[in-house]
């Protein structure tokens, strides 16, 4: 009876001209409508804001709607040849810290490209750890190198401040009602603790608005910080700090070039001029070499060790190997001439000279110049800091990474490569293949004896999980903290309760 009587009302409106329908029936459809809309547009919202409300479940809504970053719709969909080398999907866009600031922070980096990736991350901590906020650090423009990139040429500065908007607020550029009144001027102690920077820096905020570091290299210590500030370390550097998508693309298609030929090792052969210089290092260099190389360490005022014995350094394993050494050490491990080598190092110093015996023992050694057209690096000439990064995506991306010295980029490409699941790493004890080479070359070590040596030498030394070695009151003595993050690992529970 009620759906009949429905039907007869029905009937019964339809045959009224449009103006004499009920109001009930308008405000029914005004209300539909007005629902549809509502609904709609909190959908839409609950989308935009996904990583505030439930990251996992409205992230896959985001992929399915086709949401980007800024929760516009986008058809862009990101790829990689591997995951560790991929440009991450967006994210909806992380919730703002709110703190009150207590001023800003200037940065200026110093060193390489390595050094200045650490010292960022340490930074970002300290603005954290002291509610800063933080100006987009400046790059290193008067080091040895001459590069005068940019953090804007080398890093994604939108992807690198909208990263970390949940843990510290960083702005492109200062104020101008802060510029025009200077800002005070500053080194960090090194290797500082939570208490210094507590104690002794955020104080000074209360006279300064605008401090400036004008040095940042290993301004906070391997250890004895938090696990929320350790983590955060590894946050900024391994998802905040991403580079721009020019470099991601050419480092992207060296390692496609790589991989279609098979596996391959990155070498990091850092037998380069600076290093020579600056460590005294001339094992394999001529008088005239060894002679230019002692004058360019005495024309930087800022280099304090002058005087260097070469053979000493070395013996303490304190010198990169040479290429020659390198070679038999490759050897010794068992690689043979179908061994594809990345050189990932800057212009090896004596040039091809210097490289024949590393290329007649591994016929198929190559570098970037001789994988990519010209054109292609065209726009990274001149600019060590952008090739190096090309060095540091192929470095991540190679089936084994061998450094032939622990300096800035073999450490942190070591603790990289340890975050992404433990990839192979070669770390290579120079004080006793030293010993070993030396033994070899006199004739006292037969070559088996040799290959049995170093290979048992480097059994532990593959980049397998274990604890950092901490030197109370010598952190130059104890082990980097970006070689080996375990705190942000699954073996720190082991490293703190002393089993690994």
């Amino acid at each position: 009876m009620e759906i009949r009587s429905e039907a007869v009302v029905s009937s019964k409106y339809d045959k009224l001209p449009p103006s004499m329908l009920p109001r009930t029936r308008i405000q029914m459809w005004f209300v539909c409508v007005s629902s549809c809309i509502l609904i709609w547009t909190c959908l839409v919202q609950l989308v935009a804001n996904g990583q505030f409300w439930s990251p996992r479940l409205l992230r896959r809504w985001n992929t399915a709607f086709g949401f980007s970053e800024s929760g516009h719709l986008t058809k862009v969909k990101y790829f990689s040849l591997r995951s560790e080398l991929a440009i991450p999907a967006p994210s909806p866009q992380l919730p703002s810290r709110v703190y009150k600031s207590n001023g800003y922070l200037k940065v200026s980096c110093n060193g390489g490209l390595n050094q200045m990736r650490a010292a960022i991350c340490d930074m970002v901590t300290v603005a954290r750890l002291l509610n800063l906020t933080l100006v987009v650090p400046v790059l290193d423009k008067t080091s040895f190198w001459a590069d005068h990139s940019d953090f804007a040429d080398i890093f994604d500065v939108r992807h690198f401040i909208d990263s970390l908007r949940d843990e510290v607020h960083i702005v492109k550029r200062l104020p101008k009602r802060f510029s025009r009144e200077g800002s005070f001027v500053m080194p960090p102690v090194s290797w500082s603790n939570e208490t210094y920077y507590l104690q002794q820096i955020l104080p000074l905020f209360s006279k300064y608005k605008v401090i400036h570091f004008n040095k940042t290299d290993a301004r906070l210590a391997n250890n004895g910080l938090s696990a929320e500030l350790q983590k955060l370390r590894c946050h900024v550097n391994y998802h905040a700090l991403r580079f721009t998508s020019q470099i991601e693309a050419l480092g992207n298609k060296l390692v496609q070039i790589l991989q279609e030929k098979g596996s391959f090792i990155a070498l990091h052969l850092r037998y380069e001029m600076d290093m020579l210089a600056f460590s005294g290092c001339t094992e394999g260099c001529s008088e005239e070499e060894a002679e230019e190389l002692k004058k360019m360490r005495y024309a930087y005022p800022w280099w304090r060790e002058k005087e260097i014995v070469s053979e000493e350094k070395r013996l303490q394993g304190l010198c990169p190997l040479t290429p020659e050494e390198s070679a038999l050490v490759l050897q010794a491990f068992s690689y043979g001439k179908d061994t594809l080598i990345y050189i990932a190092s800057g212009e090896i110093y004596g040039r091809e000279r210097r490289l024949m015996a590393l290329r007649t023992a591994f016929p198929l050694t190559v570098k970037k110049e001789t994988l990519l057209d010209p054109k292609d690096l065209i726009h990274f000439q001149n600019h060590s800091s952008q090739m190096a990064a090309l060095d540091y995506v192929v470095s991540i991306g190679s089936d084994t990474f061998i450094p032939t010295y622990d300096g800035n980029m073999a450490k942190v490409v070591e603790g990289h490569r340890r975050y992404l699941g433990y990839k192979k790493s070669v770390l290579l004890d120079r004080r006793k293949l030293v010993e070993l080479l030396d033994l070899h070359k006199n004739g006292t070590m037969t070559w088996d004896e040799f290959v049995i040596a170093v290979q048992e030498a480097h059994r532990n030394r593959m980049g397998q999980p274990s604890c950092r070695k901490v030197v109370v009151d010598k952190p130059k003595e104890e082990d980097y903290f970006y070689a080996n993050p375990y705190e942000c690992l699954c073996r720190a529970a082991a490293c703190r309760a002393g089993i690994l």
